[in-house]
């Protein structure tokens, strides 16, 4: 082991196109991880299980990338944020007329409308709500005074396609169409052709207008949701919640756990086992029969205990991995030591007398540096597994959207059985790639520091 340097390593790694295709999945790992924490703030994550920050996003929404696939097209969810703002004034009366226009072309209707806005005024205006369809017919949805104040107000409020008002709205409006629309939701008779229960497809005018007399009133926050059955990159969950900013973070997240925890083990293992070898005699003996009691625990009943009875924070699951990931090495790293300490340079050393922690440090630690490493990049897929396992059963830490969390809140949910492929295999696949990216370096490292395997 002393024959091979660093050069060496570097030299017969980069010639493995195993350690060299493990790398290149690293290498994207760390930047999806980059970009992921530039993009998105640490509060997206923080407000992962905060049901009102998701209000505005669809339930279950497949990938939009789907529509590529399919010959019927899915509705995408569309969130409108910047009308068209227009302003009139005819003597007494002032008009603030605010447009959300949009293309439908898609073959399903959607699944609902909603209008969200803030208005600031005083006195009482009218907020009248229609809307002109691709074929010209305008359809006027509901008009309503606001609540009647004496000083100027905020009023925040939304508009539901399932209010009632809407409905009768529709009915008294009924001359317009062809085909009954009794039994029909508001957004399949506005989407609809005329002469059949067909989506009509083309550019739709939503129109807001906020009438005031000699008072100027305004709507200074608006947006009209299209409730679709598509959004997104990788979709959304029963909580509303994007996958897309899940799987994301889960990113960075996997390869904390997975590094921090197999490089405090490891480092903890080799200066135990270096340590027990150097020593010998009682204290060898004493530190391995420590180091049996602790491999002999069944390691996920007892994390599952732990994490049952002390607590389910990430991490305190960190240290719990770390306790017992470090005893393996430890047996490792005690042979190797008993082996290097026979030596001539360590004898002389110890003859001229070097003190313990110089002889471990200097002498025989570096000498296992490319197992280290090499242990290192083993040890991180079961630490990511581990976690995930560990989420799955419902004892990871909620408030991190871990992949193994993701994982345990479609399980919850029933997603596998409903169908909901998008909230189950991406997850599972991340994990797969990110296991796969450490197992391939690790045998790469493992093939040049023990010749026997590369034969």
């Amino acid at each position: 082991m002393s024959s091979i340097t660093p050069q060496d390593i570097k030299r017969e790694f980069f010639r493995s196109k195993m350690g060299i295709a493990g790398i290149i999945i690293l290498g994207m790992l760390i930047i999806i991880s980059i970009i992921t924490i530039i993009i998105f703030p640490v509060e997206t994550f923080q407000e992962w299980n905060n049901p009102n920050s998701w209000m505005t996003y669809p339930k279950t929404a497949i990938p939009v990338w789907v529509n590529l696939l399919v010959f019927e097209k899915i509705p995408e969810h569309k969130i409108l944020m910047n009308p068209n703002i227009e302003k009139k004034s005819n003597q007494e009366i002032n008009l603030s007329s605010y447009q959300f226009s949009f293309n439908f072309e898609y073959d399903q209707f959607p699944n609902d409308f909603i209008y969200s806005y803030t208005a600031e005024y005083i006195n009482s205006p009218l907020l009248e709500m229609s809307v002109i369809r691709p074929d010209g017919i305008e359809i006027k949805l509901i008009s309503t005074a606001l609540p009647h104040s004496n000083a100027i107000t905020n009023h925040e409020d939304k508009i539901f396609s399932t209010d009632a008002i809407i409905k009768k709205e529709l009915l008294l409006n009924n001359e317009k169409f062809r085909f009954q629309i009794d039994n029909l939701s508001a957004e399949d008779i506005i989407f609809s052709k005329t002469e059949r229960n067909e989506p009509l497809k083309g550019n739709y005018v939503f129109l807001i207008n906020l009438y005031e007399i000699n008072e100027k009133s305004e709507i200074i926050k608006s947006n009209l949701i299209i409730g679709g059955k598509a959004f997104g990159i990788m979709g959304t969950d029963e909580l509303r919640r994007d996958l897309a900013i899940g799987l994301l973070w889960g990113t960075p997240l996997a390869l904390f756990i997975g590094l921090v925890v197999s490089i405090a083990s490891v480092v903890a293992g080799l200066v135990y086992g270096v340590y027990s070898g150097f020593k010998g005699k009682k204290t060898d003996e004493a530190l391995m029969r420590f180091n049996d009691v602790i491999y002999a625990l069944p390691a996920l009943p007892f994390l599952i205990i732990l994490s049952v009875t002390i607590s389910n924070s990430i991490f305190v699951m960190i240290g719990f991995l770390m306790i017992f990931g470090w005893v393996g090495i430890a047996k490792v790293a005690r042979s190797m030591s008993l082996q290097i300490k026979t030596r001539g340079y360590v004898e002389a050393a110890t003859m001229m007398g070097q003190k313990d922690s110089k002889m471990i440090f200097k002498h025989i630690l570096p000498q296992l540096l490319p197992y280290a490493f090499a242990s290192v990049a083993i040890s991180v897929p079961a630490a990511i597994t581990t976690e995930a396992g560990l989420s799955f059963l419902g004892l990871g830490d909620p408030s991190f959207p871990t992949w193994g969390q993701i994982l345990h809140d479609a399980n919850i949910f029933g997603a596998a059985a409903r169908g909901l492929w998008w909230w189950i295999i991406p997850p599972g696949i991340m994990i797969a790639i990110t296991g796969l990216a450490f197992v391939f370096i690790g045998n790469a490292l493992d093939s040049i520091i023990n010749p026997k395997l590369k034969r």
